[in-house]
C-alpha cells in the first residue's frame, strides 16, 4: 500500500485547523469579558479623574496635576499606595469579625457575576430569578461593612462603618429600583432577556 505524501500533508492541515478553531472559540469566549472589564476599569478611572478636577476647580485649588500628564497618573499611584499599605490588626477587636466583613462584601460582589450576562450565550449562572438574585448578593455589602468596624472594638471605626454602610444602601435603594423598572419591561425575569432590549 502506497500513501501519498500530500494527501497527508493535506489531511494534518484540516485537523490544524479544526483543533485552532476550538482553541479560537475557546478564546472568544473571555473577549467578551474582558472588554466589559476593561470598559468599567477605564470609566471608574475617568470618573475619578473628573472628580478630582472638578472639586479642585470648586474649591480653587491646585489638584493632581503634577502626577503625569493632566494628572492622569494619580489614580494609579493612589493604587498602587493602597496596595502598599500594612495590613494592621486592632489588639483588642474581634479579629475574626474584623477580617471576615471585607471577605463578605468581596465575595457578595464576586457572586453578583454569576447572572450577568456577558454574551447573548455566555452566562454563568442562566437563572430565572436572575435580577432578583443579583439584588440580594449586591444587598449582602452593607453587613460585611458593620462586621469590619464593630470588629475593630473602636467607637470611631464603628461609626465609620455605619457612615460606609448607610452610604451603600443610600446608592443601592435608587439601582435596585432603576433595575426591577427596567426589569418590568422584559418579558422574562432572567438575565439574558436584558440583551435584547439592546
Amino acid at each position: 500500500m502506497i500513501i501519498d505524501t500530500t494527501e497527508v500533508q493535506t489531511i494534518n492541515s484540516f485537523y490544524r485547523l479544526e483543533s485552532l478553531k476550538e482553541v479560537y472559540g475557546f478564546i472568544w469566549i473571555f473577549v467578551p469579558i474582558l472588554i466589559l472589564v476593561l470598559g468599567i476599569t477605564m470609566g471608574v478611572l475617568v470618573i475619578v479623574w473628573l472628580e478630582r478636577k472638578i472639586s479642585a476647580a470648586i474649591q480653587q485649588r491646585i489638584g493632581p496635576e503634577y502626577a503625569g500628564p493632566l494628572g492622569i497618573l494619580q489614580a494609579l499611584a493612589d493604587g498602587t499606595k493602597l496596595l502598599l499599605k500594612e495590613d494592621i490588626l486592632p489588639s483588642r477587636g474581634n479579629i475574626r469579625l474584623f477580617r471576615v466583613g471585607p471577605s463578605i462584601g468581596f465575595i457578595s460582589i464576586l457572586l453578583s457575576y454569576l447572572v450577568i450576562p456577558f454574551g447573548y450565550h455566555l452566562v454563568l449562572a442562566d437563572l430565572s430569578i436572575g435580577v432578583f438574585l443579583w439584588i440580594a448578593f449586591s444587598s449582602i455589602v452593607p453587613i460585611g461593612l458593620l462586621m469590619s468596624g464593630y470588629g475593630s472594638n473602636n467607637k470611631y471605626s464603628f461609626s465609620g462603618g455605619l457612615r460606609a454602610a448607610a452610604q451603600s444602601i443610600s446608592y443601592e435603594i435608587p439601582l435596585t429600583l432603576c433595575v426591577l423598572a427596567i426589569s418590568l419591561r422584559v418579558i422574562r425575569w432572567n438575565m439574558n432577556s436584558f440583551l435584547s432590549i439592546f
